[in-house]
Formats: structure tokens, C-alpha cells, sequence
């Protein structure tokens, strides 16, 4: 289940973002690729100690909370600190399934990745390439959203980022775990939910809220791990 989520982030918060980057030191994005990833990955990144990195990654941890649409998809039980990468003329990452746990290298943090992110800063007029590509059954499909949006994907998909030729392609990346592990379960609750909202727009007093409602909450309840 793929989602697009637009606006998490602020005309405002995105500028914020891209004036404290310019002024930032990047490293090798392997610091944080697994054994595997390491052979395709060739892209910068912010140190996940340093202060830039942690003062944005905060941002962006607020907002999600504040964004209802990624509260509903991915049903989020912890959100690992986010990390920024930096794609230049060149640079890519081939085909690869991200770790199935994380682990942080300053806190205790430690989660089995469900949901996987990509929050895009860079605006997609600002260069050439970079489509994040996500195989599922039904194919693949690229991604490349306006600056301030998000797009979550199951962790378990393959996915890569495809060369630039022009510019930068700047983003935030993390994993969520979730409180529904299955992916078919959550995207049965992520269709509930959104036709309970629109039923509740377009009906208000409908009798049959309730008891959708009902089912929403007890299916949340039986599926769950807290």
C-alpha cells in the first residue's frame, strides 16, 4: 500500500530545511546502508549525531503527528529519528529492500521497520532524475512529489532511486513501525477509516457510523501489538 501524503511539511519548514543544508557537512551515505545496499548506494548524507540533523529531524517527527493522513496509513507504534540525504549529478541507489530492523547509533532505539518514508525538500523542478521507483505486484511506479510531501510504501518492497542529471535531490527518510504488522490487515483499517471520514462529510447522521465505527476499533483492538 502505497500513500501519498501532501503538505507535512510547511512552505515555511521546507525553506527552513534547505537554508540550515546548504550551511551542513555531508558524509557517505553508506554510514548507515546494510551489507547488501552498500554495493548500489552512492549518495550523501547528514551525520545522524549532529545537530542539524537532529534539529530537523524533530521538525519533521512533529509533523508527522500533526498530519492525519499519515496518522490513518501507517498507524504508527514508533517512528525512527529521521534521516536527509542528498542525491548530486550522478549519484543513485540501485535496487534494494531496506533492513528489516533498525537500530540507532546514539539512542536506544531499536524497531522492525513496517513502513518506510520518503519526505521530499527538494522540489521537483530543482532537478532532473531521482524518481524514488517502488515495485509491487502491480509493477513499478515512480515517485517524485513536491517539496513538503511524503510518500509511504511497505519496507518489504524493492525500491531504488534512479540517477540524477541535474541538480539535487534532497529528502528526508525513515521506517515506522507499526501497531498492525500485516500489511493487508493495515490497508484494510487505512480503507475503513478514509470511508468512514467520507461518510461522516457527506452523511453526518448516518446510522451506520457507529457501527462502522465499531468495527473499525475492534479490528484495531484484535490486530494490534503495543
Amino acid at each position: 500500500m502505497m500513500v501519498h501524503i501532501p503538505n507535512v511539511l510547511t512552505p515555511e519548514q521546507v525553506a527552513r530545511c534547505r537554508d540550515v543544508m546548504m550551511k551542513a557537512e555531508w558524509v557517505d551515505g553508506n554510514v548507515t546502508a546494510g551489507h547488501q545496499s552498500r554495493k548500489v548506494k552512492y549518495n550523501l548524507q547528514l551525520p545522524e549525531e549532529s545537530e542539524v540533523a537532529q534539529e530537523l529531524g524533530a521538525m519533521v517527527h512533529k509533523a508527522l503527528y500533526r498530519a492525519p493522513l499519515f496518522m490513518s496509513a501507517v498507524l504508527p507504534q514508533q517512528v525512527f529519528p529521521p534521516l536527509f540525504n542528498r542525491y548530486d549529478a550522478g549519484m543513485t541507489f540501485g535496487a534494494h529492500v531496506d533492513n528489516a530492523i533498525r537500530s540507532h547509533p546514539q539512542q536506544p532505539i531499536r524497531i522492525r521497520t513496517d513502513v518506510s518514508a520518503t519526505l521530499f525538500i527538494s522540489a521537483p523542478e530543482d532537478y532532473d532524475g531521482g524518481e524514488l521507483v517502488v515495485e509491487d505486484t502491480y509493477g513499478s511506479h515512480e515517485v517524485k512529489l513536491p517539496a513538503g510531501d511524503l510518500i509511504v510504501y511497505p519496507a518489504t518492497s524493492l525500491h531504488n532511486v534512479t540517477p540524477i542529471t541535474r541538480g539535487s535531490r534532497i529528502a528526508s527518510f525513515f521506517w515506522t513501525q507499526s501497531l498492525i504488522r500485516d500489511v493487508t490487515k493495515r490497508a484494510l483499517l487505512f480503507d475503513l477509516d478514509m470511508s468512514i471520514i467520507r461518510l461522516t462529510r457527506d452523511h453526518p447522521d448516518h446510522p451506520s457510523l457507529v457501527t462502522l465505527t465499531a468495527c473499525y476499533h475492534n479490528l484495531l483492538r484484535q490486530w494490534s501489538e503495543t
